[in-house]
């Protein structure tokens, strides 16, 4: 396994497949990098030698930003708009989804597992419908 820019890459993957395991680099990232390097995309991550993976490497430090610097970029300008108490900020914070989208009968992802608000079992509902003895006043 080569490791570019911390993350262990799988060895028997074609290059464009297996820079896309690194966060923050997408497809059109890879074939950017790529070009720059003078590679192939069908070329397999085993095949490379120490002086392409070097290469590599040194284009994505110099040329992005990726994995932990970047998951906390994100983390940063979430916690910036929620300071600042705007709209997105405040959907944020109640975990809603940010960018317009319908929560009546979608988002799930979002908001979790359902919730049913004022639906009891049976067994539920007689306990609460039997009040508890109150000790008497003399």
């Amino acid at each position: 396994m080569a490791r570019i820019a911390g993350v262990d890459i799988p060895s028997e993957k074609r290059l464009d497949v297996a820079l896309t395991y690194i966060y923050g680099i997408g497809r059109t990232n890879v074939s950017k990098i790529l070009t720059e390097c003078n590679l192939p995309p069908e070329k397999r991550v085993n095949t490379l030698t120490d002086e392409e993976s070097n290469k590599i490497s040194k284009i994505i430090e110099k040329g992005f930003t990726v994995e932990g610097d970047l998951r906390r970029q994100i983390q940063d300008n979430i916690k910036r708009l929620i300071e600042i108490r705007s709209y997105r900020g405040s959907r944020h914070a109640k975990n809603l989804p940010v960018r317009g989208q319908r929560t009546r009968s979608n988002a799930r992802t979002r908001r979790g597992k359902r919730v049913t608000i004022g639906a009891m079992k049976k067994d539920d509902r007689i306990k609460t419908d039997t009040p508890t003895a109150a000790p008497e006043k003399k």
